[in-house]
């Protein structure tokens, strides 16, 4: 299978004409922040806004000392690593070099002939952008240009990840796994702690005042703001939901990029090995069942071939006798010949009887039986028989005076 198939390789949009020869092409992205963002991007900054104001200014400072400012230091390293990685992630331009030399993201795109090439970058060459590229580059069909160590295209960075921004890209992955376990062990504690022992959750200054278990204060130091303890679950219930959501996506990325890291590979190399994978065993499978189809056909084609025996020698199979010489084989096929003629017309004759059977054709034929088992070729008849075989088989004698031929009685 061809990873640089044309619908692989195809540039957005795919236009043109009837005959595809000729494609325009939009004009190429240049970052991230280009216009229009995308909708997982938009997301993802709702979900690191939302999560940062729950964590600081909910949970965290609910937790009692020391442990309130252990959590504060680790989750704002996270959060604030996350925050200027992903930043720079989005802001670097992952194009060729080539590209961003020659391209000033304004112009639009050359024209793609699909009379004259197949694919888009074809000899190391790439057609829309025109330039000269290295062996480990991928024409994006989404930002429109060619991507140096093209990895894969990120939605929720809305730009292509390669190698020029994808240690940024790993270091705001892996920030964000730890920022929202963090916030998600906090939050399990909180809820457990509300019901065990919730004065522990009390040690603020601020609920010096206050009487009761049933009112809390949330956004402590800077704005105290009252909330009753089933808006507090509440909360901490869905951020519990969305935090392990959103460490379930996370996780798994992290792991992938780990695997990826083991193997030595890109992302864009594991799609294309799964895909040649899964033609091969695609084709593997139609061959099996060709296969199947033609031992299963000549397999029929033998059993239809196959003679049945005749019911004669069906019922006279029961008829055995020991191998006593030709003759005797002889004698004994022509014995059970007769006695197999003989039962059927007693069975004839017995039907007439309703069922019973005469004696007189029972005791003949056991004698019978009896004498055939007992039966044995006499010596001389054996004997006389091997005297006519030997002599049959003795060579004339040519005539040295003629051409005759004599005989040993001639002589």
């Amino acid at each position: 299978m061809s990873c640089f198939s044309r619908r692989l390789r195809r540039t957005s949009p795919a236009g043109g004409s009837s005959r595809n020869e000729l494609v325009p092409s939009k004009p190429p992205r240049m970052n991230g922040w280009s216009w229009p963002p995308q909708a997982f991007q938009v997301v993802g900054w709702l979900m690191y806004t939302y999560l940062a104001i729950v964590s600081f200014g909910i949970y965290i400072p609910l937790l009692p000392p020391p442990w309130n400012h252990v959590v504060y230091a680790l989750t704002a390293v996270a959060f604030i690593v996350h925050f200027f990685t992903h930043i720079a992630a989005v802001t670097i331009d992952p194009a060729d070099a080539s590209v961003r030399a020659k391209q000033n993201y304004s112009s639009p795109m050359p024209f793609f002939d699909r009379t004259k090439q197949s694919h888009v970058i074809q000899d190391l060459r790439c057609y829309l952008c025109d330039v000269k590229v290295g062996p480990k580059v991928k024409h994006c069909g989404v930002c429109n240009k060619c991507v140096e160590d093209f990895d894969h295209h990120c939605k929720w960075l809305n730009t292509c990840v390669g190698g020029r921004n994808y240690w940024c890209f790993f270091v705001a992955l892996s920030s964000a796994t730890l920022g929202v376990f963090l916030l998600v062990a906090v939050i399990l504690f909180i809820f457990i702690q509300h019901y065990l022992d919730p004065n522990s959750l009390r040690s603020s200054p601020h609920f010096d005042n206050m009487q009761g278990n049933s009112t809390w204060l949330v956004f402590l130091p800077l704005a105290p703001i009252k909330t009753s303890s089933a808006g507090l679950l509440i909360v901490a219930f869905v951020t519990v939901m969305l935090s392990i959501t959103c460490l379930l996506l996370l996780g798994h990325l992290l792991g992938f990029h780990f695997y990826l890291f083991y193997k030595g590979i890109s992302t864009y190399d594991y799609v294309k090995m799964q895909r040649q994978k899964k033609a091969r065993n695609g084709d593997t499978e139609a061959g099996s069942s060709h296969d199947a189809k033609v031992n299963n056909k000549a397999a029929q084609d033998q059993e239809s071939s196959i003679d049945c025996e005749p019911a004669l020698s069906q019922s006279s199979s029961t008829c055995k006798f020991d191998d006593r010489g030709p003759l005797s084989s002889r004698l004994s096929e022509s014995i059970c010949t007769e006695l197999e003629n003989f039962k059927k017309s007693s069975e004839k004759e017995n039907s007439f009887h309703y069922g019973t059977e005469n004696p007189t054709e029972n005791t003949t034929r056991e004698i019978c039986m009896s004498e055939i088992k007992s039966w044995k070729p006499d010596t001389e008849e054996e004997a006389q028989s091997a005297r006519v075989k030997s002599g049959d088989r003795v060579p004339g004698v040519q005539d040295p005076l003629g051409s005759s031929v004599m005989t040993p009685d001639d002589t």
